[in-house]
């Protein structure tokens, strides 16, 4: 238990600030895409008996740079695009996952549905050192990366290297999907993204009050589904989810309750 939440707060701390920007650049389903290539990468890391968040975590940043450079080309709707690479992801994930020896199925399907309560002394080191790391890249190109929100071009012209911190931000995303399967899936690792700073949208006046809002709905939604899960003999990390999906629910109540006067 105290490894179970040990990384589902981690995994908040590192999750909540950096879904600010999936929000605010509306790049929910890239997320969903690199989450779920991440299938392949599970199959590839218990074939091929290597670490499977090591595996996960380069199959993710490969394909991030693929989108990164499909994302220049304007033929093809980007929307279009990743809608296709995710449901061929997921159709060669769901493949490879049946080529698995059943003797480590438990293992697969844990990544594919999240089994914090079977998280390693090793994942809590990815989560806290590799997210330390993450989020000291994240404070250095916070302020480029808000410029970028805003106005792109204008970023540009003010000097921002719009290409350099678009794709730094890019492989940190990929980066927190790879350590963040074991903990709530493959299936549902988006959400760790989204929800939290969905929720701390309507609360905030300032970029940085939404990051702080986000993470504080992101630590108390880990601790309580954790307590859920535990009490109720629920799985762990669609437990997490339900009660951020009750943290939104309660933030969009309270914002069409709120007085426009």
């Amino acid at each position: 238990m105290l490894r179970a939440l040990a990384a589902g707060l981690g995994l908040a701390l590192i999750a909540a600030p950096l879904g600010c920007f999936v929000v605010w650049r509306r790049m929910a389903y890239f997320g969903e895409t690199v989450s779920q290539t991440g299938l392949i990468g599970v199959a590839l890391g218990i074939s091929l008996s290597i670490n499977p968040t090591l595996a996960v975590l380069i199959v993710s940043v490969l394909v991030s740079l693929l989108l990164l450079a499909l994302s220049r080309q304007d033929k093809v709707p980007m929307d279009s695009i990743l809608g296709v690479l995710a449901h061929t992801a997921l159709a060669i994930g769901v493949i490879g996952a049946a080529q698995v020896s059943t003797t480590r199925n438990d293992l697969l399907m844990s990544i594919l549905f999240g089994d914090v309560f079977s998280v390693t002394a090793a994942d809590l080191r990815w989560i806290y050192f590799g997210g330390l790391a993450a989020l000291a890249v994240l404070f250095r190109i916070w302020r480029p990366l808000l410029a970028l929100c805003v106005h792109e071009d204008m970023a540009a012209a003010e000097g921002v290297r719009v290409r350099e911190t678009t794709a730094a931000f890019v492989l940190l995303l990929a980066f927190v999907v790879a350590i963040s399967l074991k903990i709530v899936g493959a299936l549902v690792t988006i959400a760790f993204l989204i929800i939290p700073a969905a929720a701390a949208r309507p609360f905030s006046e300032t970029p940085e009050q939404m990051a702080f809002f986000a993470t504080i709905f992101a630590l108390l939604s880990a601790a309580i589904g954790l307590l859920i899960s535990y009490s109720a003999d629920i799985p762990g990390g669609p437990a997490i989810v339900v009660v951020l999906a009750s943290v939104f629910a309660v933030s969009m109540a309270a914002t069409l309750w709120r007085p426009t006067g």
